[in-house]
C-alpha cells in the first residue's frame, strides 16, 4: 500500500492528502510530527531535505507536493483531476505554479511580518494582484480546469484557504468566492479543513522558522 508521510499543518501535505482522498487511493498515513523526528536518520534516509510530504508507492519515493500529485494522476487516472483539452491543461499547470510561487510565500509573510511593515504591505498588495489574476483566469468556469475539479483547484484551494484566517476575504472577488465556497462544500474538504486551533499552531511554527531563518541570514551575512 502507498505510504504517505505528512503533517496536517503543512499546506503541501494537505494538498497531497486531498488529492489522495479525491482520487480514492488507499494509503497508509504516517504522521511526521516535525518535532525533531524529521531530522532523525530514519526520516532523512527517506527525505534528505527533512520536509513533508513524501510518498512511497511500489518502492518509488517521490518528494514535493506538485510532483506527487502529478504522479498520482498518471498512475491512478480515475477519477481524473486533469482535463484533456490542451489549453485547460496549461491553465491547470499555470495556476499550480502561481499558487506556489506567487501566493503561498506572501501568505507566509502575513504571518511573521508586522502589519505596519513595508514587507507586510507589499505582501498584501501582491496577494491582491494574484487574486485579480486568478479571477481573470477562472472567468465563469466552476473550476480552473473546466467543469470538473482539477489539480489546480486542489493546490490553489489549499493555499488560498489560509487567507480568510489572516483577515483577507474575497468580498472584492465574488467569482473567486463562489469557487472557494464550492470547494469547501465538498465532503473531503470539510473533512480535511484546518481548524482554528491547528491554524494557531501553524502560525506559531511559521514564526519560529522565520526567526531561525533570519538568524541564519544574519550569521552568514546574507540578505534577502
Amino acid at each position: 500500500m502507498l505510504k504517505f508521510y505528512y503533517n496536517p499543518l503543512s499546506p503541501m501535505s494537505r494538498r497531497v492528502w486531498r488529492g489522495l482522498l479525491e482520487k480514492e487511493i488507499p494509503f497508509e498515513p504516517i504522521l511526521v510530527e516535525l518535532n525533531g523526528d524529521h531530522l532523525q536518520p530514519d526520516y532523512l534516509a527517506i527525505n534528505p531535505f527533512h520536509h513533508v510530504p513524501v510518498i512511497i508507492d511500489d518502492g518509488l519515493r517521490i518528494l514535493e507536493s506538485i510532483a506527487i500529485l502529478e504522479y498520482l494522476e498518471l498512475k491512478y487516472p480515475t477519477p481524473a483531476l486533469l482535463p484533456t483539452n490542451i489549453q485547460e491543461i496549461a491553465t491547470v499547470r499555470m495556476v499550480q505554479m502561481v499558487s506556489t510561487n506567487e501566493l503561498l510565500a506572501k501568505v507566509v509573510s502575513l504571518i511573521f511580518e508586522a502589519e505596519d511593515s513595508p514587507q507586510f504591505i507589499q505582501a498584501r498588495e501582491h496577494i491582491d494582484k494574484v487574486l485579480g489574476f486568478l479571477v481573470n483566469t477562472l472567468q465563469n468556469k466552476p473550476y480552473f480546469g473546466g467543469e470538473q475539479l482539477s489539480l489546480a483547484d486542489i493546490v490553489l484551494g489549499t493555499d488560498v484557504s489560509l487567507l480568510p484566517k489572516l483577515g483577507v476575504d474575497f468580498c472584492n472577488y465574488p467569482t473567486l468566492n463562489r469557487w472557494f465556497e464550492r470547494l469547501m462544500e465538498r465532503p473531503i474538504w470539510e473533512q480535511t479543513k484546518l481548524s482554528d486551533r491547528d491554524f494557531q499552531e501553524f502560525k506559531r511554527r511559521v514564526r519560529i522558522l522565520a526567526k531561525m531563518r533570519k538568524r541564519e541570514l544574519s550569521r552568514t551575512g546574507k540578505t534577502n
